[in-house]
């Protein structure tokens, strides 16, 4: 899988992912809940990092996408491996300090952290929220390029706060998809990856778009990989995403760090990423080395 790539083209890919998906949580947080129509009448094609918003945003600040990637992130580097707990003990202190936003779904995973030490929600049909995908990015790069490692800590993580095979099945594919792009995977090998995960549950097909931008995961990834696969450019593939409205920040995040892994940071606006929290991308850029360093991946340059 690395034969055509050494580590530096593999960190460019990862920290591009991590930097695209601070930077789709910014920008499409200014248009959260918004209808794809109410945006075109207000901005016509939404496309700059201005902040407000619902959440009276500053420009550049990101919100519950990112930070919990990072919580992940964190618990990784600091424990020098894999702990649920590490994690679970990160989200609570992450809800502690009163974040910008926390969805309802994480937020009761976390409580019954805070108030059991639960670190495995039940299972339940209704937890099919996009709170456990939106996050995965620093387990895929802690895993790359081992599948199956994946697949346990995906579950694990996920199941913190979303414990639905749904959730489980976007996460895994996400994950997936996350690996091969930042290994240097063409459009139509990852397009094949979520025609497998179409034909494992029909649900997730967005053949025809039906322009349902929620919350719900799989709204979340019908509009994500129908505008990564039409995109031709990061930014068109995030700018067309955002322009959905409904749970932008979220639909934003992933499919910008989809974009940034099979795009790399080249393809980044320099105009966004100026406009980005300068500490967030400070951080981003030295936890992704580590990261891949720590990976099986990293393994094999060291």
């Amino acid at each position: 899988m690395f034969q055509n790539y050494n580590l530096e083209e593999i960190n460019d890919r990862a920290r591009a992912a991590f930097v695209g998906m601070a930077i789709g949580d910014a920008l499409g947080a200014t248009v959260e809940f918004m209808t794809a129509t109410e945006i075109k009448a207000k901005y016509g094609i939404f496309r700059e990092i201005i902040g407000a918003g619902w959440l009276r945003l500053k420009p550049g600040q990101v919100t519950d996408d990112t930070e919990m990637a990072l919580c992940i992130a964190r618990a990784i580097v600091s424990q020098q491996s894999w702990s649920v707990e590490a994690i679970a003990r990160n989200f609570a202190n992450w809800l502690k300090s009163k974040p910008v936003d926390c969805g309802d779904t994480c937020r009761k995973g976390i409580r019954a952290y805070l108030l059991n030490g639960t670190l495995e929600s039940p299972p339940n049909q209704w937890d099919a929220g996009n709170g456990a995908a939106m996050r995965m990015l620093p387990v895929a790069l802690y895993t790359l390029p081992d599948e199956q490692l994946l697949t346990k800590y995906a579950l694990e993580q996920a199941h913190i706060t979303h414990n639905n095979p749904v959730s489980d099945a976007a996460c895994i594919c996400l994950g997936k998809l996350l690996h091969m792009a930042i290994c240097g995977a063409s459009k139509h090998q990852l397009r094949r990856e979520v025609d497998g995960l179409i034909t494992r549950f029909p649900t997730f097909s967005f053949d025809p778009y039906r322009g349902l931008a929620t919350g719900y995961v799989v709204d979340t990834l019908q509009t994500v990989f129908y505008w990564f696969f039409k995109g031709k450019s990061f930014e068109e593939c995030l700018v067309g995403t955002v322009n959905q409205g409904g749970d932008a920040d979220t639909t934003g995040a992933i499919c910008a760090m989809l974009a940034g892994a099979y795009y790399g940071m080249d393809s980044i606006p320099q105009r966004w990423l100026k406009k980005m929290d300068k500490k967030v991308i400070s951080e981003i850029d030295a936890i992704t080395r580590q990261l891949v360093s720590a990976s099986p991946a990293g393994a094999v340059y060291r």
